[in-house]
């Protein structure tokens, strides 16, 4: 390993994020009682430009009047190519309470995009004395956005957590397909009569989750657009956490219960982690670097693996 230590992220769950438009206010108590980890309250997509003002009314209003418990709370703000988005980081840094956590940029497509937005909240966070600095997570939704991944990962100390947009990626690539997440059905290998459908969101997660574990960032799989199919959302959030993802977002309170199950270590999992603990921890004492556990070999290496997973299970259940 480099000299240079792989920093940690921050330790929050974030395994569910439950998105619902800030021009819909009844929802927000609902939000509130949830399961989710985080709430997005949305200004962006879900809110039309009609409503952009009195929806942002709304979120102030509910950051203040509304018990979010301890989940973290997040306001998808208007991406930077729009003339709505200044306006969305103004009032809400200078008029909702220090309930508010985060604000989430869409369509981040360089590392100066995150710089915008980051010296505007400063200034405003110093003229108004703020004493909770606020947080940023990125959706990567575009070309740019993925091939400048790496230097918008290190782009702001505020940045805690990156996710990935599929709908409007997939646009931005040319994509044949109106899918939101999940396997595409042309997208597929044949061998004689039979087809092996993979997962065209692989190579795109794989490069987020690198990006963000070098710069200490939460790594986070975004939608999946057919709610009514749950087979579907599992494998795609148990692919998404296999690589390293910590959470998903959840666009339907369905989808809120499978991300929790997904993104929580079982306990068979954990208890074989503690297990392999353990036998590395006998193996040290007798002076070993490695050791048979099940049939397999387990070293240094497998200490780190075991530990992820029993630090995210221990975090999720103190919180």
């Amino acid at each position: 390993m480099s000299f240079r230590l792989q920093p940690t992220p921050v330790a929050r769950p974030n395994r569910c994020q439950l998105f619902g438009p800030g021009s819909r206010v009844a929802l927000f108590e609902k939000m509130a009682a949830s399961a989710a980890d985080v709430i997005n309250l949305d200004l962006e997509d879900s809110v039309a430009p009609s409503d952009k003002d009195s929806a942002r009314e709304n979120i102030i209003q509910a950051t203040h009047d509304v018990d979010w418990g301890s989940k973290t709370l997040s306001v998808r703000i208007n991406g930077l190519d729009t003339p709505y988005w200044y306006r969305d980081v103004v009032d809400l840094l200078e008029r909702a309470s220090d309930r508010l956590d985060q604000i989430m940029i869409p369509k981040v497509g360089c590392a100066s995009d995150v710089y915008a937005v980051d010296a505007l909240a400063t200034a405003i966070e110093t003229a108004k004395g703020r004493r909770k600095p606020i947080t940023f997570e990125v959706i990567i939704e575009s070309a740019a956005g993925l091939a400048h991944v790496e230097e918008i990962a290190a782009s702001s100390p505020r940045l805690v957590a990156m996710s990935l947009g599929a709908a409007d990626f997939a646009a931005s690539m040319g994509m044949q397909t109106t899918g939101i997440g999940g396997t595409q059905e042309n997208y597929y290998m044949q061998h004689g009569e039979s087809k092996h459908w993979s997962d065209p969101w692989h190579w795109a997660q794989a490069a987020i989750v690198a990006a963000c574990r070098t710069h200490g960032v939460l790594p986070v799989d975004g939608p999946f657009g057919d709610f009514s199919d749950d087979a579907g959302f599992r494998a795609q959030a148990r692919r998404s956490a296999t690589l390293g993802m910590v959470g998903k977002w959840a666009i339907h309170p369905k989808q809120i219960a499978l991300a929790n199950e997904v993104f929580t270590p079982s306990e068979e999992a954990v208890a074989e982690a503690r297990d392999i603990l353990a036998a590395m921890q006998q193996a040290k004492e007798n002076g070993e670097g490695a050791t048979v556990y099940k049939g397999r070999l387990v070293d240094i290496a497998s200490i780190k693996q075991a530990e992820v997973i029993v630090r995210q299970y221990e975090m999720i259940n103190s919180a």
